[in-house]
């Protein structure tokens, strides 16, 4: 099955509630239809509700079945200020800038899913991932079990003979600009759970470097090292393995010749890169020239369902990572 198709197959089990606090924009409002139209997830637009309906309708979308709240006069404007206030005071916050805040659609909208009125939030169309993060970590929080917050895509390309049919999971090209070997290793550990739950396979999973198992030296090899070894004790039944060149990582022949006692080499799904200009670099690379569907990207580490999209994002992207969402917060 398509994997597309199978994200939002398995979402519309869920018939989740997702928030999509920028309403304002074109795309939003379009997605919103497509979903309400596929029926895999209920949506909730923030904005002003005469606009948006009229938008809709401008769209040729009808705006039946689309919950529409406005921050600015929604009753639950008064408690979601007490409770931002309650959760933020240590930091200084004062109860004038928590009824501020509330006015703010990314910051109403994560209370909506902090306070279980929806199950997930997806922004970033016009927001900086700083400012959707925020919200996102102030309000909704980290998971339990979490140490650090990344990211990962899905990058699909169904001819590929590589990966796991035509599926390979790229992390962290979003979030984090330079992890130490510790949060590396829990980006692995992360990257790897998100694969299984959402593209179903076991996942094996490549640590990128100039490198391959000693074939060069310096302190950027050395932490991958480091973070291979914390990954492995971190979660010992994970097929892991690294520093690799991607070459190494992805070709049977290369893998073989370069790594010829890794499980993982010439067979890798999951590759992790050293840092953000690496992962966020070679997404878009893959993305561009090769012709993949990046699929994402998808937060991981939060406590409930919240993710980031990328400013250029399609209306299509916006309903993969709804879709995504939905799964997430199971």
């Amino acid at each position: 099955m398509d994997f597309v198709k199978s994200l939002r197959q398995n979402a519309a089990k869920l018939n989740k509630t997702i928030v999509l606090p920028e309403g304002d924009d074109e795309r939003m409002l379009k997605a919103a239809g497509q979903i309400r139209d596929e029926g895999f997830a209920q949506i909730a637009l923030l904005g002003d509700a005469a606009d948006l309906t009229g938008r809709l309708a401008g769209l040729g979308i009808n705006p039946e079945g689309i919950s529409i709240i406005d921050p600015r006069l929604s009753t639950y404007r008064n408690e979601f200020a007490r409770a931002y206030f309650e959760l933020r005071q240590h930091k200084g916050l004062t109860e004038a800038e928590a009824a501020t805040a509330m006015q703010d659609p990314l910051f109403f909208g994560a209370m909506l899913v902090r306070q279980g009125m929806a199950d997930g939030m997806v922004a970033g169309a016009v927001n900086s991932t700083g400012n959707v993060l925020r919200a996102g970590f102030q309000i909704v929080g980290t998971a339990p079990d979490a140490a650090i917050v990344s990211s990962c895509f899905v990058m699909v390309k169904p001819d590929w003979t590589f990966g796991d049919e035509g599926r390979i999971v790229f992390g962290d090209c979003a979030v984090n600009p330079q992890p130490n070997a510790e949060q590396l290793a829990d980006i692995a550990v992360a990257t790897a759970n998100t694969a299984r739950a959402l593209c179903g396979f076991e996942p094996r999973v490549a640590m990128l470097s100039y490198s391959t198992l000693g074939s060069g030296a310096g302190p950027d090899v050395e932490k991958v090292i480091a973070a291979v070894d914390l990954a492995r004790t971190k979660a010992p039944e994970l097929q892991i393995d690294g520093p690799l060149q991607l070459d190494a990582a992805l070709v049977p022949a290369i893998g073989s010749k370069k790594a010829p006692d890794s499980t993982v080499a010439g067979n890798a799904n999951v590759i992790i890169f050293p840092d953000l200009d690496a992962g966020n670099i070679g997404y878009k690379l893959v993305q561009r020239l090769a012709g993949a569907e990046a699929v994402g990207p998808v937060l991981q580490g939060m406590a409930k369902g919240v993710n980031d999209l990328s400013r250029g994002c399609s209306v299509d992207d916006i309903v993969n990572v709804v879709a995504i969402t939905a799964l997430q917060s199971v």
